[in-house]
């Protein structure tokens, strides 16, 4: 579908990369790696034809859909959320006025007999029949799915996209890009602005679709869940192997093992050809024999081993000074938000040199609880810090509260006190910044190069007690693994909120579960609160069927065999319907796309409109019986 060519792009005179090839076909999941700065946003820039390469060819096929999910989108405000995912439709809306206009025409004239009522009865038929092959009689019911999947509530449908968060309306851009039937997606950090449920949903979607994907990502698990083969940007060159993301690391790893295995024995070789020369060249005899091997030698094709990025940054958090033993106390703790009860009656106590993790389902009060520890927002009941406690704080949107306008280096300067600022560059240069980078603005830095920064700014204050909102989001694989280790050799206490289980393993000794407005403690870490919750998977903590479950489960004692029969028999019904609707909406699409390009040719096999309509039927049918079976499964537990 794409093949790109000797791709070359510079920023500044130096080359970001330089000749990459590759080619992407259908049913290719690409994950795109790379350190943060690598030119991985720039190449989804390039193959969505956004940005121009200085040298080399992007080819595609004809007619090929591109649809690009970018870190930083601009947003119409003023429509619903419906409406503005109706967006994605924009053929069908435009055909939908165009049946109106029709009609009303129709409505209002009389000459039932004329050429001109002839013609606009043959328009309305033509368009219509235009209008249901485009599944115009179907895309709402698609798009309520699609949002529902990525986390939205059917109260949300009707509200204005004015009413909601960044994240949020990341989500609404999502669902438009995944309703738009593309050829190939471009998914830049697709996971930052989900829960862990949407994130399942969104693996279940990715999976089953036929085009070509490429993501750029830095969750692990995503990866290796979604994709079926990795291209790494390192160092200007491309390395293309068809593994999913923790495959291709032990093939990359082998693949260099053998590369310097071959070149260490090739380099004896060299050598020992090279001390026959000197040798032979001594006697006049031997010369043309010397002359013969240094021919061969110049023939030889030197083995190179690839190279490898090995530069990380340094963090060290130190502890300021020592507090008391209890650092945060919380007695009856709630938050609203208007009419939206977020925590209610909330207890909790945090010790010492503790390291904790708050998990649970976004909305639940991860965050909420975070700023009210840092003394953000205003809450009910009592929350008290411990004698000498100093707060660091880095927000889920950290890098969003600095200046685009500075450069790196002001951008600390501004923020140093006088006993630190003449280490300013030093710490720059432990964050990967060095050199000319400083006097880069930060508006052109990537996701992850602003969240290094405002990680190395925080630094600056003193604290000894450090609550962090998922600091990982933008940050490469190497840099979240530095973070990790900075985080356990930290000191002080750590409050830590998260979704990523790889970060959290090994990291933290208790963990609070934030569910239904309260927080429930497990005293130890990540795999002794799996083990509790009896999964196998973080990710599937937050499962619907796990809810579920759990309300099955306790339901269980006053329930009799037959009723918990039904409620089995129900969700077996209800995951059968979900495969079979998906099923149908792919063979559908299938041949509507069929219907575009081919249609005199489909519409004369016989039986084929019979056919096809007896699928549509059939979606529908079985929608209708999944909004039912859904409601009654809910209802019943």
């Amino acid at each position: 579908m794409l093949n790109v060519h000797n791709l070359s792009i510079s920023f500044g005179g130096e080359y970001l990369f330089e000749e990459i090839a590759f080619r992407l076909n259908a049913g290719d999941r690409v994950g795109l790696i790379g350190k943060n700065g690598a030119g991985k946003s720039t190449m989804l820039k390039l193959l969505s034809k956004e940005m121009e390469p200085d040298s080399g060819v992007i080819s595609n096929d004809k007619d090929v859909k591109i649809g690009f999910l970018k870190q930083d989108i601009d947003f119409k405000l003023g429509n619903t959320v419906l409406e503005e995912s109706y967006q994605a439709f924009e053929e069908i809306k435009t055909m939908e006025l165009q049946l109106d206009k029709i009609n009303n025409q129709l409505a209002e004239r009389t000459d039932y007999e004329s050429e001109s009522y002839n013609q606009l009865m043959i328009d309305l038929s033509d368009l219509t029949h235009r209008y249901e092959i485009m599944g115009g009689y179907n895309y709402q019911g698609k798009t309520e799915r699609v949002l529902l999947g990525l986390g939205f509530k059917r109260e949300d449908f009707n509200k204005l996209t004015d009413t909601f968060s960044g994240g949020w309306r990341m989500r609404i851009e999502l669902a438009k890009l995944l309703l738009q039937d593309n050829d190939v997606l471009l998914l830049d950090e697709p996971t930052n602005h989900l829960d862990i449920e949407s994130i399942i949903w969104l693996e279940q979607f990715l999976r089953a679709y036929g085009g070509v994907v490429v993501i750029v990502s830095h969750d692990k698990m995503f990866l290796d869940n979604v994709t079926n083969r990795t291209i790494e940007i390192s160092l200007g060159k491309a390395y293309d192997y068809s593994k999913p993301y923790s495959e291709y690391l032990e093939l990359r790893s082998e693949m260099r093992e053998l590369q310097l295995n071959a070149q260490k024995n090739q380099e004896k070789q060299i050598q020992q050809t090279e001390k026959l020369i000197e040798k032979f060249r001594a006697k006049a005899s031997k010369a043309s024999m010397a002359q013969s091997l240094i021919k061969k030698l110049d023939k030889v094709e030197r083995i190179e081993v690839d190279e490898e990025d090995t530069a990380v940054m340094k963090v060290r958090f130190p502890v300021s000074i020592q507090p008391g033993k209890v650092v945060v106390e919380a007695e009856d703790v709630g938050k609203n938000y208007g009419n939206k009860e977020v925590l209610k009656g909330v207890d909790m106590l945090i010790e010492r040199n503790s390291k904790t993790a708050f998990v649970g389902q976004n909305g639940q009060g991860k965050t909420t609880l975070a700023k009210i520890i840092v003394d953000e927002i205003k809450h009910t009941g009592k929350l008290k810090l411990g004698h000498n406690v100093q707060l660091g704080y880095f927000a889920q949107n950290q890098a969003e509260y600095l200046d685009g306008e500075k450069t790196i280096l002001d951008t600390m300067l501004d923020e140093a006190r006088d006993d630190n600022r003449s280490k300013v560059r030093d710490m720059l240069g432990s964050f990967l910044f060095r050199g000319d980078d400083v006097d880069k603005k930060v508006k052109v830095l990537s996701g992850g190069e602003r969240n290094r920064l405002a990680l190395c700014k925080m630094l600056l204050h003193p604290f000894n007690v450090l609550v962090m909102d998922e600091p990982t989001n933008h940050l490469d694989i190497k840099s979240k693994n530095v973070l990790k280790e900075a985080l356990k050799n930290f000191e002080g206490t750590l409050i830590l909120v998260s979704h990523d289980r790889d970060f959290l393993q090994g990291l933290t000794d208790s963990v609070y579960e934030f569910r239904d407005k309260k927080i429930k403690q497990f005293l130890g870490d990540i795999n002794y609160y799996l083990e509790q919750r009896k999964v196998e998977d973080f990710r599937e903590v937050e499962k619907k069927t796990k809810v579920v479950a759990e309300k099955v489960e306790k339901k269980e004692k006053k329930l009799s065999f037959d009723e918990q029969k039904v409620l089995k028999t129900l969700s077996n019904k209800i995951s059968k319907l979900e495969t079979n609707i998906a099923d149908l909406e792919k063979e559908i699409a299938v041949i509507d796309k069929k219907l575009l390009t081919n249609h005199d040719e489909m519409v004369a096999e016989p039986g084929f409109f019979e056919a096809y309509n007896a699928k549509k039927k059939q979606l529908e049918t079985q929608t209708e019986e999944w909004y039912l079976l859904t409601e009654e499964l809910q209802s019943l537990s």
